[in-house]
């Protein structure tokens, strides 16, 4: 997992305190801001040679503004969880009268890497037209599921963010999926029997490991879109929900035996700890480990 948190210490003015975290997944590097101010605050994006997504994910205070030139108001009036579009090379300004808390997201895209991978064309006209202060209830909740995701460092979080970047690729930026044979699924939608065997056989073999989504999108012959799909329709399940699903049987195999601790079970099945462990496992079976195992005991 390549996660950096930094905390800046070179500030624009009225920025009183600014950290970053930062994880990539399929072709998409994802920069989590926040920061603190007190008064007017204006400060020039990076990253202008990348094709950015900024996300506002919460402020406190006047009202962030997208600027084009640094004292040249936004044209677009404000909207509720809004969203700037920037292509590579355009400049932009972040603006507040007087912020005094903002966490936002930026996603910086590889096109290249993700037209490979989702084996989709990418329209360049929407990836040369700027949008600013834009709002999609499709795509801000899995801009902010996949910010809230940056430092977990629980291994199913690589197939989830890798399902959720293919998701707002797919919403944002595709044009039509390029479909071919290879991308055949079963009548009903699923895998083929034996292109299933094949996907879970490698789930299983790498628990509690990370598995990237390209990896089993290959396995498959499909491309990440397609397999996702198809594999829901086999198992009812997304590959991030499986996974975590096979991890939670593998601890209550371990369970069952009373001289296993909490922190064995936790640390064999690739939890960061045991608090983290006993959260999702009562989340998915709706009891705390060691409530479930008193209720197996011989």
């Amino acid at each position: 997992m390549d996660v950096s948190t930094d905390t800046v210490t070179s500030l624009p003015e009225n920025v009183l305190d600014f950290s970053v975290s930062r994880r990539a997944w399929n072709g998409v590097r994802v920069e989590v801001s926040q920061w603190q101010g007190a008064g007017r605050v204006s400060h020039r994006f990076r990253y202008e040679t990348e094709t950015r997504l900024v996300a506002l994910l919460e402020e406190v205070g006047s009202p962030c503004e997208p600027r084009l030139r640094a004292n040249q108001p936004c044209p677009v009036g404000y909207t509720h969880r809004h969203m700037d579009f920037a292509p590579a090379g355009m400049e932009m300004w972040g603006y507040s009268d007087d912020a005094r808390f903002v966490k936002d997201a930026a996603l910086a895209f590889d096109f290249t890497a993700l037209g490979e991978r989702l084996e989709t064309k990418v329209d360049a006209d929407a990836i040369a037209t700027p949008r600013l202060r834009f709002s999609d209830d499709r795509i801000w909740p899995l801009v902010k599921l996949l910010s809230d995701a940056v430092n977990d460092p629980d291994p199913s979080t690589q197939l989830y963010g890798d399902g959720l970047a293919a998701a707002i690729m797919a919403r944002l930026l595709a044009g039509p999926a390029q479909a071919g044979p290879a991308q055949s699924a079963t009548d009903g939608g699923g895998l083929a029997p034996w292109k299933l065997k094949r996907v879970v056989d490698y789930l299983e073999a790498r628990l509690p490991e990370r598995v990237d989504l390209a990896d089993l999108a290959v396995l498959a012959g499909l491309s990440q879109s397609h397999f996702s799909r198809a594999f829901k329709a086999s198992t009812g399940m997304a590959p991030y929900r499986w996974q975590l699903d096979a991890r939670i049987r593998r601890a209550q195999a371990l369970l069952i035996d009373p001289r296993a601790s909490l922190d064995q079970v936790a640390e064999a099945t690739g939890f960061a700890d045991a608090v983290h462990f006993g959260r999702t496992f009562r989340k998915l079976t709706g009891a705390a480990p060691g409530a479930w195992r008193r209720d197996r005991a011989s």
